[in-house]
């Protein structure tokens, strides 16, 4: 199983993290380990500053490779949405020496993940996702506002990978990415369905 992230997917987040727009989707990787479906998040201990991004999460039930933008929705059985979490911190210094920032994003437990629904359920060009810590909305995505849309990303990450069941693509994430802290609760919704909860402990 891998864990593809697609950064800067949503205009607005870009503009926020003062980075330009790419051209082309910019992709990073998860180890397994990083994954949790677990409610209890632990801040970790190397950090000061992790920040949440939620996104929707699209689950490969079907492999491939070099997979053709017509069909490649078909290869998506289902959906979910997770929290990326970041080491804001030391991604910025990893980033200053110019040096990959995989200890930022990788690290135990960076990946939380709701249940699978369906992907039949829902329309992949407008299905809607959001964020509450605390109880305040802080992200509120849509995915027609991709910068690059699923079937792309399944496509874009089929050249160079070959994808297989069970695989996950962290779609990116909108913007009002923040700070976390311990005792924070966040909760996730996908269209007006509860089906994330994390606390951070």
């Amino acid at each position: 199983m891998k864990i593809f992230c697609i950064g800067r997917n949503y205009i607005d987040h870009a503009k926020e993290l003062n980075n330009k727009v790419p051209k082309k989707p910019l992709v990073f990787m998860k180890p397994p380990t990083a994954l949790t479906y677990n409610k209890m998040v632990p801040y970790p201990t190397f950090s000061k500053s992790v920040h949440y991004e939620l996104e929707l999460v699209l689950h490969i039930s079907k492999g491939g490779k070099d997979i053709k933008l017509s069909k490649a929705n078909k290869h998506i059985g289902a959906i979910a949405i997770g929290i990326d979490f970041t080491a804001r911190d030391i991604q910025a210094d990893c980033k200053a020496k110019g040096h990959p920032w995989e200890i930022a994003k990788g690290f135990d437990n960076a990946a939380t993940l709701s249940p699978l629904y369906a992907a039949s359920e829902f329309d992949l060009a407008s299905t809607k996702f959001s964020l509450s810590l605390n109880g305040k909305l802080v992200q509120s995505g849509d995915t027609k506002d991709m910068i690059f849309k699923t079937d792309y990303l399944v496509h874009y990450l089929s050249q160079y990978f070959t994808l297989e069941p069970g695989d996950l693509i962290y779609t990116g994430t909108p913007a009002g990415v923040g700070p976390i802290k311990k005792g924070d609760k966040l909760e996730g919704r996908l269209e007006d369905r509860l089906i994330l909860e994390n606390v951070i402990a």
